[in-house]
C-alpha cells in the first residue's frame, strides 16, 4: 500500500504557496523511515517515516536566495534504546543563537496521540518508552502557541528506507557486446510543490566509459521516482549522448521560482521523455524539439552520430583532404602539409587527392600514432560521437514534460583537433572537446541559474543560463579561446594560454568539478572553476598560479596551478575571514604545488606543498576535533594537514566521500569501493555505519550516489544503491545530537553544491558558514535575517 496522494494537483499561486503546500503536505498520511521489501510501505513493517507536511513551509523569507519550501521532514526508528525521532528546523524559524545551535522554535512530540516531551535544544528525541506499534508527530510551538502537527508516522524497524527502482532492459552494442545497467549518481528536488523532495536517478550502463576509453556504450537514462517507488517519467538520452561520468550532468532546481523545482541537461537528437502512470504504464513518448534550421537540413531523432571504425578512418581522410583549407594552416600557424606535421617528407601535393589522404590516413593511424604511445590502437577507435546537433533542455520536474530546448553553447567546433586531442603522445579523439560540468549558482543572490561548462584541459568555456518560467535565458558566456599550438599532431597545449585575453589563463585550470560560493561576500555567488574563479557576472575573478620550485620542471616560472581531480571550497580556517579552497593536483613535475589552501577571494596560496607526482586524491573535514579548523588531507604523501598549515602526520582518512553523520558536528567519511561493502567511519571513533548488501559508485571513486541533508535534523543522510540496483538505500543517522541548526538544504552554498554533486567526479557539499566541533555558533547565519 502507498502513502495517499494528494488529490489536487494544480500549482498555487506564489502569493498562496506557503499555505497552499501546508493544505497539501497536510493530505499525505505516511509511517515510518525503511526497510523491508520494496514497497512495504504504510502502516506495514519497514514503512518509511519522512513526515510530509508540517504547516509551516517557509521558503527564504521576503529577500535573499529563493530556497525550498520542506516540510517538517519527521522521520522515526526503532533502535535498542527505543524510537529514535528527527526532524526539521527551516531556516526561516530560526531567530538567533544558543550556545549549542541556533534559536528557533520549541517542539511537542507526539505518541499516540499524547504529548511526551517538549524538545528545546535539538530536533531530535529518543523515546525510550516508544515501541514498534507507537505513531508520531511533532508540532512547533511559536510565541507560546502550538502549529499544525505533523502528520503521524510510524517507526522503520531498520535505519534505511528502500526507494524500489524500475531497472532499464539489457542491450547490445553496434558491436555486438551485451551490457547490463545499474543505478549510479542521484539527485532531489520538490518536483511537485509538496514540501517533500523526489529523487532522480542516473542509470549507467555497463559499458559506461571515461572519454578517453574507446568502445560504445549503452544509452545513459534519468529517472525521476517519488519515495514510495512510482516512477514519474524516465529520459532516454538516445544513442547520440555517450555514457560515461564526464557526459551527462543533470541539474535540479526551482529555475522559475514557482515553487516546483525542473530539470536541466544537454540533450541531443534521439533523446526521449517516456511518462507514466501510478500503476507504472507508460501514457506517453516524446523526443525533445529539435530547432527546425536542424530539421530542414536533414537531421531527424533516428540519426546515430557513433562512429565505427571504418567511419572514424574515414572521418579522417575528409579531414586531412580538406587540410590546406583549414584556417590554422591558412593563416601560417600550422605546417603547411600533413607530411611536415608527421615529420616525414612531403610527396604530395594540396589539395589533397582522396587516395593521397587514405595513404596519409594509413600512414597516420598504423605508423605515427603507435610510434607516439602504444596506447594508439586507432584501428580500433569506434564508439564516439564528433559531430551532430547538441542541445540544451529543461522538462518539468513533475512530469517531465519538454519546456524549452536551445542549442548547446558551445558546439564541438572539430573532433578535438584545435582542442589538443591529436597534439599528446596519447592521441584521443573526442576526449578534451567532450569534458562536461554543470553547476546551480545564486548569480544574482536570488534566483538560482544554470551553468554548463565545456573543456578544461585546454579551451575553457562556461555558460550561465535563466529558465524564467517561458524560455531559457542565456546570461552570459565565458571563452577562453583555443589554445594556440604550432602543430596539432605534436605539441604540449595544457598550460597555454588561450587567445581571448580576458579569459585566456582559464586554460588547464578547471577541474572535474567545479563549485557555487559567495567568495567575496557581496550576495551573490560566484563559480570557482578549479584553479581559477569567475565572477557572479562571468568576468575573470582571479586565475591561480604559484613560483616553480627547484625540484621541479621548470624552477623559477611563475605557472598556473593547474587541473586536479578533487576541489572543496568551505569556511576550513575560522580564524580567517571568508573562506577557503583545498585543491590537489595532478601536473606532477609540471605542477608548482601537489595541493594548495587557498584564500577563495583572492585565489592567494596560503599554504601547500610540491609533490612532484599526480595527486589524484584530497579530502577535508573536521576529523581531529582537538585541532582548530578543518583539517585538509591528500594522497601520494601529502598527508594530514591542520587549517594553518601544520603537518599533523602521514596517515590520512579515506578520500572518497565525506558526511556529517555523527552527533557533533564533526566529519565522518564514506568508505568502500568496487565490490567492497560501504561504511561510514569516524576516524577517532571507528565504523558508525556498515551498509550491507549496498554498492556505491564510480569504480575506485567510490562515491555514494548522493549524500545530502533531506529529511531529519541537520545531518547528512547516505543514499546507496543495493547490489542489484533493484533500490536506492536511504541511511539516516539515528545517534541523538544536542545541537539545533536548521536543515543544510536551506544554506544557498549548501543547496547548490547538493545540485551540482552529481557532476563528474562527485564531491562533497559545504555549507556557506563553519561547520565543525569547535564552531562559534553565533556565526551561523540565519536565513532571511542576515
Amino acid at each position: 500500500m502507498r502513502p495517499p496522494r494528494p488529490t489536487d494537483r494544480r500549482r498555487p499561486t506564489r502569493g498562496g504557496r506557503r499555505a497552499g503546500v501546508a493544505l497539501l503536505a497536510a493530505a499525505l498520511l505516511t509511517t515510518g523511515l525503511a526497510g523491508g521489501a520494496p514497497g512495504a510501505l504504510a502502516n506495514a513493517p519497514g514503512g518509511h517515516g519522512n513526515g510530509h507536511g508540517n504547516g509551516h513551509g517557509h521558503g527564504n523569507g521576503d529577500s535573499g536566495p529563493q530556497l525550498e519550501e520542506l516540510d517538517r521532514g519527521l522521520v522515526a526508528v526503532s533502535t535498542e534504546e527505543g524510537v529514535f525521532l528527527s526532524w526539521r528546523l527551516l531556516g526561516p524559524e530560526a531567530t538567533g543563537h544558543t550556545e549549542t545551535g541556533v534559536a528557533g522554535p520549541d517542539f511537542r512530540v507526539y505518541r499516540d496521540g499524547r504529548p511526551v516531551t517538549t524538545v528545546t535544544d535539538s530536533t531530535n528525541f529518543l523515546d525510550t518508552d516508544g515501541t514498534s506499534a507507537s505513531s508520531y508527530q511533532v508540532a512547533a510551538i511559536v510565541d507560546g502557541r502550538e502549529q499544525r502537527r505533523s502528520p503521524r508516522i510510524s517507526p522503520a524497524s531498520e535505519r534505511y528506507h528502500e526507494i524500489p527502482l524500475t531497472r532499464p532492459a539489457d542491450g547490445v552494442t553496434p558491436a555486438g557486446e551485451s551490457y547490463t545497467y545499474s543505478a549510479n549518481d542521484m539527485s532531489v528536488g520538490d518536483v511537485d510543490g509538496d514540501g517533500a523532495y523526489e529523487y532522480i536517478v542516473k542509470w549507467d550502463p555497463s559499458n559506461s566509459k571515461d572519454v578517453s576509453q574507446v568502445g560504445y556504450t549503452g544509452n545513459v537514462y534519468l529517472d525521476t521516482y517519488e519515495l514510495d517507488g512510482t516512477l514519474l517519467y524516465r529520459v532516454d538520452l538516445g544513442v547520440n549522448v555517450r555514457a560515461g561520468a564526464h557526459y551527462t550532468q543533470f541539474l535540479v532546481s526551482d529555475f522559475d521560482g514557482d515553487g516546483r523545482a525542473e530539470l536541466m541537461l544537454k540533450t541531443a537528437p534521439g533523446t526521449k521523455i517516456t511518462r507514466y502512470n501510478p500503476q507504472g504504464r507508460p501514457t506517453s513518448e516524446h523526443h525533445v524539439t529539435m530547432p527546425r534550421e536542424d530539421v530542414r537540413a536533414g537531421h531527424r531523432h533516428s540519426d546515430d552520430h557513433r562512429l565505427s571504425a571504418e567511419q572514424y578512418f574515414d572521418h579522417l581522410v575528409d579531414m586531412f583532404q580538406g587540410w590546406s583549407s583549414h584556417p590554422e594552416v591558412v593563416a601560417g600557424n600550422w605546417p603547411a602539409t600533413l607530411e611536415e606535421a608527421f615529420g616525414i617528407e612531403p610527396t604530395r601535393s594540396y589539395p589533397l587527392s582522396r587516395a593521397d589522404a587514405e595513404e596519409l590516413a594509413d600512414y597516420f593511424v598504423d605508423v605515427y600514432a603507435p610510434s607516439r604511445s602504444a596506447r594508439n590502437v586507432l584501428r580500433d577507435f569506434e564508439g564516439f560521437i564528433l559531430d551532430g546537433p547538441e542541445y540544451l533542455t529543461v522538462l518539468d520536474g513533475r512530469s517531465g514534460r519538454e519546456l524549452d530546448t536551445v542549442r548547446y553553447w558551445p558546439d564541438r567546433h572539430d573532433d578535438g583537433l584545435m582542442w589538443g586531442d591529436y597534439a599528446m603522445s596519447r592521441i584521443e579523439p573526442g576526449n578534451r572537446v567532450d569534458r562536461f560540468l554543470a553547476t546551480v549558482a545564486y548569480l544574482d543572490g536570488e534566483t538560482p541559474s544554470a551553468v554548463f561548462a565545456r573543456g578544461y584541459y585546454t579551451r575553457s568555456t562556461l555558460a550561465a543560463y535563466r529558465w524564467d518560467g517561458r524560455q531559457i535565458r542565456q546570461e552570459w558566456t565565458v571563452d577562453s579561446g583555443f589554445a594556440p599550438m604550432s602543430n596539432p599532431f605534436n605539441d604540449s597545449p595544457h598550460g597555454v594560454d588561450g587567445t581571448d585575453p580576458e579569459y585566456g589563463t582559464l586554460t588547464t585550470q578547471g577541474f572535474h568539478s567545479l563549485s557555487s560560493a559567495d567568495v567575496d561576500g557581496d550576495g551573490r555567488q560566484e563559480i570557482v572553476y578549479g584553479s581559477a574563479t569567475l565572477d557572479d557576472d562571468g568576468s575573470l575573478l582571479y586565475s591561480s598560479s604559484h613560483l616553480m620550485p627547484p625540484e621541479s620542471a621548470t624552477p623559477g616560472e611563475e605557472a598556473r596551478l593547474g587541473h586536479g581531480d578533487a576541489m572543496h571550497v568551505a569556511d576550513i580556517d575560522p580564524d580567517r575571514p571568508g573562506l577557503e579552497i583545498f585543491t590537489v593536483h595532478e601536473g606532477g613535475a609540471w605542477a608548482p604545488l601537489g595541493h594548495a589552501l587557498r584564500d577563495a577571494a583572492t585565489g592567494e596560496v596560503l599554504h601547500g606543498g610540491y609533490t612532484g607526482v599526480d595527486t589524484g586524491r584530497g579530502m577535508i573535514g573536521d576529523v581531529l576535533p582537538d585541532v582548530p579548523g578543518l583539517e585538509t588531507w591528500g594522497s601520494n604523501g601529502v598527508g594530514l594537514w591542520s587549517a594553518a598549515g601544520e603537518r599533523l602526520g602521514d596517515a590520512i582518512p579515506g578520500t572518497n566521500m565525506s558526511i556529517r553523520f555523527g552527533p557533533e558536528p564533526t566529519t565522518q567519511l564514506v568508505n568502500g569501493a568496487l565490490e567492497v561493502t560501504p561504511t561510514v567511519d569516524d576516524w577517532t571513533r571507528g565504523t558508525l555505519l556498515t551498509a550491507d548488501g549496498t554498492r556505491t559508485n564510480n569504480h575506485t571513486k567510490g562515491n555514494p550516489s548522493l549524500v545530502a541533508d533531506i529529511w531529519g535534523d541537520w545531518r547528512e543522510e547516505l543514499l546507496l544503491r543495493t547490489e542489484d540496483s533493484s533500490a536506492i538505500r536511504i541511511y539516516t543517522s539515528t545517534e541523538v545530537t544536542d545541537h539545533k541548526l536548521y536543515t543544510l538544504m536551506h544554506d544557498p552554498q549548501y543547496r547548490a553544491e547538493i545540485a551540482r554533486q552529481q557532476t563528474t567526479y562527485n564531491q562533497p557539499a559545504y555549507p556557506s558558514f563553519y561547520l565543525a566541533s569547535d564552531m562559534d555558533w553565533s556565526r551561523v547565519p540565519l536565513p532571511g535575517r542576515d
